[in-house]
């Protein structure tokens, strides 16, 4: 039997190591549902580290050497794949919304890091880590940007972002940083690069009020939900809460302010935002 090259860590590992998962399991005849039985996991999981929108962790690389009789590969690789720029409880997800072909937010508390300015990025960032070296802050506003760069492309992926109301008010970094922010925001708008809708303080009660909220779809793999709290992330993959969270995002939408009305709210502010810099 001819046994798979071991993995270069310099290009996409975690395709890569998807890829190899894919070819050892159709060799040994197993469904995505059986591999993952005999694992512990869905069908759906298997499927996203086939697809590279989910991290194999050393655990499940063992399982799976075993299981597929890969005789180490997956052991041996699954590191390459864990190399990260961003931190342990968001890595996954970083990883995974560079895959998305749709990614939908409702931001309760801050603007969504997609959408960030690096100014607006590295109040945020420091606020989290008051005590943080410069250097790792320069680090971590860094990485931030270079997720915005997923917005290069003019089409791929959509994103829709409901922003709470209180996000555009909450003066983070002072009005210099909130106007640049939100002339941003509205930028990317009027580009077409993002659908745009603001939660107002008087739609009352809604049905995200605990918070943070963001789903994405994928090409080929399962769509994901993300929670995130203060040092802490976890992706979800159960379709009936998945399927839940879509409809707690549609009911945020209906909710919300249409997107021309929602732009011409965060353009009044931003403008506000200008002239309560000025002398």
């Amino acid at each position: 039997m001819t046994r798979p090259k071991d993995l270069d860590p310099s290009s996409n590992p975690r395709a890569l190591l998807g890829a190899e998962l894919r070819h050892a399991r159709e060799k040994s005849n197993l469904s995505q549902e059986e591999l993952g039985c005999r694992i512990f996991v869905s069908g759906s999981f298997i499927g996203q580290l086939e697809a590279g929108t989910r991290r194999m962790q050393p655990d499940h690389a063992r399982m799976l050497d075993e299981a597929l009789g890969t005789e180490g590969f997956f052991t041996r690789n699954c590191g390459a794949a864990a190399k990260s720029r961003y931190p342990e409880h968001f890595a996954e997800a970083a990883e995974a919304e560079a895959e998305a072909t749709a990614i939908r937010q409702y931001g309760a508390m801050l603007i969504p890091g997609l959408l960030q300015t690096p100014a607006y990025a590295r109040t945020v960032i420091r606020a989290y880590d008051p005590t943080a070296p410069e250097s790792t802050i320069d680090k971590w506003v860094d990485g931030r940007m270079a997720r915005t760069r997923l917005l290069n492309h003019p089409t791929n992926p959509l994103l829709w972002v409901v922003l709470d109301e209180g996000v555009l008010r909450r003066m983070t970094g002072g009005p210099v940083v909130m106007a640049e922010a939100l002339r941003h925001i509205a930028s990317l708008a009027h580009q077409g690069r993002v659908i745009m809708q603001v939660l107002p303080f008087s739609a009352g009660a809604h049905t995200a009020m605990e918070g943070y909220l963001r789903l994405m779809d994928f090409e080929d793999a399962p769509s994901l939900a993300y929670f995130e709290g203060p040092g802490t992330g976890r992706l979800e993959d159960d379709p009936a809460t998945v399927t839940r969270l879509k409809f707690t995002f549609d009911l945020l939408a209906a909710d919300a302010l249409s997107p021309e009305k929602s732009l011409a709210l965060i353009e009044a502010l931003a403008q506000d935002y200008a002239h309560e810099d000025q002398p």
